[in-house]
């Protein structure tokens, strides 16, 4: 045997002289055909029992699943009495049709029809291995032996088939067939195969023959399973009697990328599972393949608004874990850890805000989160690597803490600190606690206890004087507090200059903002100040109140409290923002 990568045969392209499938898009959804409970069933460490097949039975049902691979009826007795249960319990929607997988072999297949008595609407799928690997390593057969075991399943279907009709007038069956291994067939052989089924099983327009070109091992890159299927499309003698079905596997990791170019090149049903359940690496995920056409404006016609509760009751009843980074469900595919994805996150839903667009323009992600039942607030996380915004955005989105921009960098800095010393992710309550320690809870070492405001204008002044009294402590001069007392343009104005008696000089006031942080009558007031120190350096605070004025000034000596450093005082027992 040759030795690493030399040991390997390579996949064989297709030669298509002018390939179509390139230029085109998908436009519309596909025929859908869920084999989770017979494909990522067997595919489990415990298979499920019948409460947990009937449980997500159910959920595919809700889902919008109208075909949906049930089993294997004749492979166990397990098996079989699960679709019994489903037929005789009346568990089928009379849209939904049912499909049973059997090989082409005579005893399996009339096992098979024993099981499907009764039921309204019925796939019955039945295949055979036709690769050239399976037909020289374990079949010991060439192509024409493949052949003959196709038809002749075919022949005994098509025969229990009418005998069915007559016992049970009210039965739809359909048929499918599958050449296993299909991308491992040299398509030649793949096409007279399947014309020669289609013979036996009468196909028509009418009663058209489901073929299944199943990528059962994924062996090439996913346009070279569209080459075959575009060349198998256009080789079909009667197209039109055959809806051309596909089954990938993601060996390569690339089953979507080569179910969404099968597309392309002309198929028309894709069979796959929830999340990509199934052998070995797993069926193609039918969740993420609709949900990348619901992100192109295409209606996949399966409701996954409610994402979280279906992979709730997948994990429930397979006990398989979709990975946090998955598409779509993953815990973690709408969160931004990074500083710039937040910042242009937090862009995008204001530039959403202001422009009242029609459409969805966020940047990284894309897809609302809303559109599959999830939350906003999970988008922006905070960790060490999280920028300057990202704080801001948990703020707003989740409490309404609205931080003007100026201040983003300041707090940002004091939770990147925090999360470089706690080693992990802030939870947002977390990030909200750091906000009200760092700025709310600031107590001295100047404090104001009481004030007075009263404006006073004479007929012949320009201007109004506004009048500041209060009573102030000072614990870096004065054991006692002291009354204070000046004038001003304004309130600010005057409790600043008020203040400047007691040595508190060189601030300068930059900015302001405030909003409401409840509704009603009683609503408080958030207000953040902007100052400059005596040494030029930027400076915030905070105040709230129900008196706005009050907030404002609480700000204030927020701000200057913070910039003495050493000598700043805090209190934890200080009423949060949203106490009474």
């Amino acid at each position: 045997m040759k030795k690493g990568f030399e040991k390997y045969i390579g996949f064989e392209p297709i030669e298509i002289e002018n390939r179509q499938w390139p230029s085109k898009t998908i436009e519309k959804a596909p025929i859908w055909c869920s084999v989770d409970l017979r494909d990522g069933n067997q595919a489990l460490i415990d298979p499920m029992n019948l409460q947990e097949k009937l449980e997500l039975f159910n959920t595919l049902v809700k889902v919008g699943l109208k075909e949906i691979e049930v089993g294997f009826p004749s492979a166990s007795e397990t098996e079989y009495e699960i679709l019994r249960t489903l037929i005789d319990g009346n568990y089928i929607p009379d849209d939904v049709t049912i499909q049973v997988l059997v090989q082409a072999r005579e005893h399996l297949i009339k096992k098979t029809f024993e099981a499907i008595h009764g039921a309204k609407n019925v796939i019955v799928h039945f295949y055979n291995s036709t690769s050239t690997l399976q037909r020289k390593v374990v079949f010991n057969t060439d192509m024409q032996g493949v052949i003959d075991i196709a038809v002749k399943g075919a022949k005994l279907i098509y025969e229990l088939t009418e005998k069915e009709k007559q016992q049970n007038p009210d039965i739809n069956i359909r048929f499918e067939y599958s050449p296993e291994s299909f991308s491992g067939t040299e398509m030649d052989n793949a096409v007279e195969i399947c014309e020669k089924v289609m013979e036996e099983m009468h196909t028509t327009k009418e009663n058209p023959i489901i073929l299944n070109l199943p990528s059962t091992v994924e062996g090439s890159t996913p346009n070279g399973y569209a080459d075959q299927i575009e060349y198998f499309c256009s080789k079909l003698k009667n197209r039109d009697c055959a809806i051309i079905s596909l089954h990938p596997h993601n060996d390569r990791g690339t089953g979507v990328a080569a179910a969404e170019l099968g597309l392309l090149a002309g198929a028309d049903r894709i069979e796959g599972t929830l999340f990509g359940n199934g052998e070995r690496t797993g069926n193609v995920d039918i969740v993420t393949l609709a949900l990348n056409m619901w992100t192109q404006g295409v209606d996949p016609k399966l409701d996954f608004s409610n994402i979280n509760e279906i992979k709730k009751v997948y994990e429930k009843t397979t006990k398989m874990v979709v990975p946090p980074r998955h598409p779509y469900a993953g815990e973690l595919v709408f969160t931004a850890f990074s500083g710039s994805h937040q910042d242009a996150i937090n862009k995008g839903k204001k530039y959403m805000e202001t422009s009242k667009s029609d459409y969805w323009e966020i940047p990284y992600l894309p897809i609302d989160p809303a559109d599959v039942g999830r939350e906003y607030e999970p988008v922006i996380r905070i960790n060490s690597q999280s920028g300057k915004g990202g704080a801001a955005f948990i703020l707003d989105e989740v409490y309404a803490i609205k931080l003007p921009k100026a201040m983003h960098a300041e707090f940002g800095a004091i939770v990147k600190s925090a999360c470089d010393e706690k080693g992990k992710e802030l939870l947002s309550s977390e990030v909200f606690d750091l906000f009200q320690t760092e700025y709310l809870k600031v107590v001295g070492p100047y404090k104001l206890l009481n004030y007075k405001i009263y404006e006073e204008r004479n007929e012949t002044d320009t201007k109004t004087n506004v009048h500041f009294e209060g009573l102030f402590v000072n614990k870096k001069e004065f054991d006692e507090p002291v009354k204070i007392e000046a004038l001003g343009s304004g309130p600010i104005e005057a409790f600043f200059n008020a203040i400047s008696k007691q040595g508190i000089v060189g601030y300068e006031f930059v900015n302001y903002s405030e909003h409401a942080i409840s509704v009603g009558s009683d609503s408080k007031a958030i207000s953040y100040i902007h100052l400059k120190n005596p040494q030029g350096k930027d400076i915030f605070g905070i105040g709230v109140s129900h008196n706005i004025g009050l907030a404002s000034m609480r700000g204030i000596l927020c701000a200057i409290n913070r910039d003495k450093k050493d000598d700043c005082e805090r209190d934890n027992s200080v009423v949060g923002i949203f106490e009474k």
